[in-house]
Parts: C-alpha cells; sequence; structure tokens
C-alpha cells in the first residue's frame, strides 16, 4: 500500500462530496504528477470513475432523474468517438511513438477548456433558454450525436470530461430539470467511462493495485465529504477547485 496513493484517492472524494465536481480534472494530473506513465493514468481513472459512477446511476435510476433518451443519443455518438482515440492512440504509429507527450500536453489543454468554460458557467445567469433549447429531443439527434462523438474522443485521450463538458452541453443545448441533468449526467458518463475503461483494459493499460488504492482513499472520503457538505460553501469551493484545475493545465502544458 501507497500512502501517497491513497490520500490522493482520499482528498478527489472530499471534493467530490463535497461538489459533486473534481473527479477525472484532478485525479488524473495528480497521478501523473505522482510519476505515473500518462497513459496508465488515464486508463486507470477511467476504470476508477466507472466503478465510482456505478453506484450514482443505480441510485439516478431508482430516482428516475434521468433523461434515458438523452443518455441513449449521447452514448450513440460518445462511445464510437471514445474508440476511435483509444485505438488512433494505439495503432497509428506516430501517435504511439509520442504517445506520453501527446497525452500529457491534451491532458494540460482539456484542463484549461474544462476551467475556463465552468468560469463562464458562474457568470451565466441559471434559467435562460433559447430556441435550441425548445426544440424536440428527436430533431436534436444530430447535434447530439456530433457533440457525444467530440467529446468522447477527447474523453478516450484524456479521460477528462465525462462529467463536467457533457453537463455544460446539458445545460446550454437541453431543457433539463437540476435533478435530470445531474442524474442524466451521472448516468451517460458511466456508460462513456465504462466502455473507454473496458478498451484499456484489453490493451494492458490499467493498473488494478492502483486503483483498489484510490478507492480505499476516495470511499470515506466521498462520506465524509458528503457529511461536510450540508455546512460548506458550495459555489466558493468549485471556484477554487476550477482555478486549481486551471493551474494543473498550465502546469502540464509549460512543463
Amino acid at each position: 500500500m501507497e500512502l501517497e496513493l491513497m490520500a490522493i484517492g482520499a482528498f478527489i472524494g472530499i471534493l467530490i462530496g463535497l461538489t459533486g465536481v473534481g473527479g477525472a480534472s484532478l485525479l488524473t494530473p495528480l497521478l501523473v504528477a505522482a510519476g505515473v506513465q500518462p497513459l496508465a493514468a488515464v486508463a486507470t481513472d477511467l476504470v476508477y470513475n466507472s466503478a465510482t459512477k456505478l453506484f450514482g446511476s443505480i441510485q439516478h435510476l431508482r430516482q428516475r432523474t434521468v433523461n434515458l433518451a438523452l443518455a441513449r443519443q449521447f452514448a450513440l455518438g460518445s462511445l464510437p468517438g471514445a474508440a476511435a482515440s483509444i485505438l488512433l492512440l494505439k495503432w497509428y504509429p506516430p501517435l504511439h511513438t509520442y504517445q506520453d507527450l501527446i497525452i500529457r500536453h491534451a491532458l494540460g489543454y482539456m484542463l484549461v477548456i474544462v476551467a475556463l468554460l465552468n468560469l463562464i458557467q458562474f457568470m451565466i445567469k441559471e434559467g435562460r433558454t433559447s430556441a435550441l433549447k425548445e426544440l424536440p429531443l428527436q430533431r436534436k439527434l444530430p447535434l447530439t450525436i456530433t457533440i457525444g462523438f467530440v467529446l468522447g474522443f477527447l474523453v478516450g485521450f484524456t479521460s477528462i470530461g465525462s462529467g463536467s463538458l457533457f453537463a455544460l452541453a446539458m445545460m446550454w443545448f437541453y431543457r433539463l430539470s437540476s435533478a435530470e441533468l445531474v442524474g442524466t449526467d451521472v448516468a451517460h458518463a458511466f456508460l462513456l467511462v465504462t466502455a473507454a475503461g473496458l478498451l484499456h483494459i484489453g490493451f494492458g493499460h490499467v493498473q488494478y493495485g492502483l486503483v483498489f488504492q484510490l478507492l480505499i482513499g476516495s470511499i470515506p472520503g466521498v462520506l465524509l465529504g458528503s457529511k461536510w457538505s450540508s455546512r460548506m460553501p458550495a459555489k466558493p469551493l468549485r471556484l477554487a477547485i476550477t482555478v486549481l484545475i486551471l493551474i494543473s493545465g498550465i502546469k502540464l502544458i509549460i512543463s
């Protein structure tokens, strides 16, 4: 057992319990900083996220807070997108030769993008509507599949965005209640990270001992963070995490 890895798991778990964010956007760069190979960090994070999102998905399905039609339409694009990026890294020689460097820089840019989009979201008033939001879901099928493919491709490369980027897309383009947004986001993210994780497992990229040690720390961390969440101001914490994600991204880009 490595205390450093369990401490990382506990830290991430507490943040998730407190704010609902901070998963892959902090875990993957922390693993890279701890000396884990970038490809192994991405693969391990996807499998770790699959395990953590399974229970959340079950709970939201029980509560009927999942828009199954939207989750299915996103998955039609996101699963092939994730598979395309993982297979490209594995089988396209120029990318395979420099995969660790490519993943490190892709991680950095994705973290910066996620942080900036979250900062923009802080400045946008909730409840804003648009003509696109009001369109029936079936008429937005090409848009939904395209969003799914592009974001799924990025998730396959970096493990980042399965929750945060899809949640932002749902806020901007679809009319969902707050509970539906969270439930649909979690359920779709489970499908996406599980599919991507299985591909990485097939290629032997996952470090199972690492997943186990992270879960040992994160399970009590989530419980503790959830217990504290009612006493802590969520918005300032989310803002602080966003700034931390931005700094992490910049450091990966320039390193």
